[in-house]
């Protein structure tokens, strides 16, 4: 697609305050392939403005009416499907059949979940003496990363139009085309004008320019543990509401009864799906010591078939932060089987798909996210230990476990610190509720929990 020159406020493509811009590179070659304009202070107090202008219409339109807005976003998704696919696969360098299948598809079944859901949710019920109302919490403001460009931005815009909710988006300067790309899809489905708002721009200045607005009522980020921190803060200050979605260390545990190749073959696709940039990812795989060297062998096998199947990293601070990553593991005593931290390719952003073994639960690479295609196997002696080790970091988003039986892997399940687990391969389900315990944020997204975030409740009494 065409980049645009502007800001999407009020229904219509502005130019922009200043004349600053923001080069979009294709991580696959390192070439300059669009600008976008790199918005400000200014530039986001008008998308607020026009904002604060829509709430009182928009959250006062039919729960019904709304559902058919979001419906028809959905419908413009899918018949841009392609272009979607081809948008994210040029700024972030995903394989475009890994762009079509996730990054445009997952968005369209997200949006058609919240589309059933304006529709039937309970915006009213009596409880007692009291009738309950569920109200929009006003304007959102939305600052998205750059790991799944579309996912992130649908996964709160659809709850907040839901809502009746209006919105200010700061989508992640590295892959700006496809949120453009998402406000032309927005304006086709008739959503009206100021309800949803696009500001391009670079995170310490129009995302803080937007957490900071006095005129926000929710900053909803997802990102990094550190930035949510200082947005925390700055929410707190001015008794904001939020909704933080923020980094992953997940454990992959899997238990002597499982099907070992499945668990390590899926765990080791797991992580490199999307190159390891995944917030969820099961980088950590945990395996009792008495399967641990067939483990080893077998994740290393399975991750030499992603070679030349995985894409590059999304930008070059990235690409040499995995590789010290992979550098500091050998360092501190990790055992390379797979990959390692030199560059596969003399172009491009590319890491090999890595697998460490003789990790121990103290190291950084079992501690810190990495944010790339690098599996980390642990032992451990009995199922305390794996909870010891599996629970053992700052982070609690997602995880995985695997047994023979389903109810010994749903009995370590509940035990562990975090917010999502699959068991033995579970599906993805866009329905349940997506968010952290500890470090890993606050706050929910996803069906109607993700919802909920965007709604404040009001009690009358008679």
């Amino acid at each position: 697609m065409k980049a645009h020159d502007g800001m999407y406020i009020d229904g219509a493509w502005r130019p922009a305050a200043g004349r600053d811009s923001i080069a979009v590179v294709n991580p696959a070659d390192e070439q300059v392939i669009a600008e976008v304009p790199a918005g400000g202070a200014e530039d986001v107090d008008a998308a607020v403005r026009a904002a604060r202008a829509a709430l009182p219409a928009w959250a006062a339109t039919a729960p019904a009416e709304r559902a058919a807005r979001i419906a028809a976003l959905r419908d413009v998704l899918v018949a841009r499907k392609d272009e979607i696919a081809e948008t994210v696969t040029a700024e972030l360098g995903a394989p475009l059949p890994f762009s079509q299948a996730v990054h445009a598809g997952v968005p369209i079944l997200v949006a058609g979940s919240y589309a059933s859901l304006a529709a039937s949710y309970a915006f009213e019920e009596k409880v007692g003496n009291s009738t309950v109302y569920a109200e929009p919490v006003g304007v959102v403001g939305a600052i998205t990363p750059w790991n799944y460009p579309l996912h992130q931005i649908v996964a709160k815009v659809a709850p907040a139009l839901a809502a009746g909710c209006t919105i200010v988006l700061k989508p992640a300067e590295d892959t700006p085309l496809t949120a453009q790309l998402f406000a032309e899809a927005v304006h086709e489905a008739g959503v009206p004008a100021g309800v949803f708002n696009l500001v391009t721009g670079l995170g310490p200045v129009a995302g803080q320019a937007l957490a900071e607005h006095e005129g926000v009522d929710l900053v909803s980020f997802t990102g990094s543990t550190a930035v949510g921190r200082k947005i925390g803060a700055t929410a707190g200050a001015a008794v904001k509401r939020v909704a933080l979605e923020l980094g992953g260390k997940s454990a992959n545990v899997i238990l002597p009864s499982a099907d070992l190749a499945r668990a390590v073959g899926v765990g080791v696709a797991n992580v490199m799906g999307n190159s390891g940039q995944t917030c969820s990812a099961w980088t950590r795989m945990l395996v009792h010591t008495s399967q641990y060297d067939e483990a080893v062998a077998l994740a290393a096998e399975a991750a030499a078939k992603y070679g030349d199947r995985i894409g590059p990293l999304v930008n070059a601070k990235q690409h040499a932060r995995v590789r010290g990553y992979i550098e500091k593991g050998v360092a501190q005593g990790a055992r390379l089987v797979a990959g390692g931290p030199e560059a596969p390719r003399e172009q491009g952003y590319f890491v090999s798909p890595t697998v460490f073994a003789d990790v121990t639960p103290e190291m950084t690479i079992a501690q810190e996210e990495i944010f790339g295609p690098v599996v980390s196997l642990i032992r451990y002696e009995d199922e305390d230990d794996a909870l010891r080790i599996a629970n053992g970091t700052v982070y609690g988003l997602a995880g995985a476990v695997w047994a023979g039986d389903e109810a010994e892997a749903v009995a370590f399940a509940r035990r562990m610190d975090t917010g999502q687990v699959d068991i033995n391969g579970g599906r993805f389900n866009p329905l349940a509720p997506f968010g952290g315990y500890k470090q890993s944020g606050v706050g929910r997204e996803l069906g109607s929990h993700g919802l909920a975030e965007y709604l404040q409740t009001k009690s009358l009494q008679f």
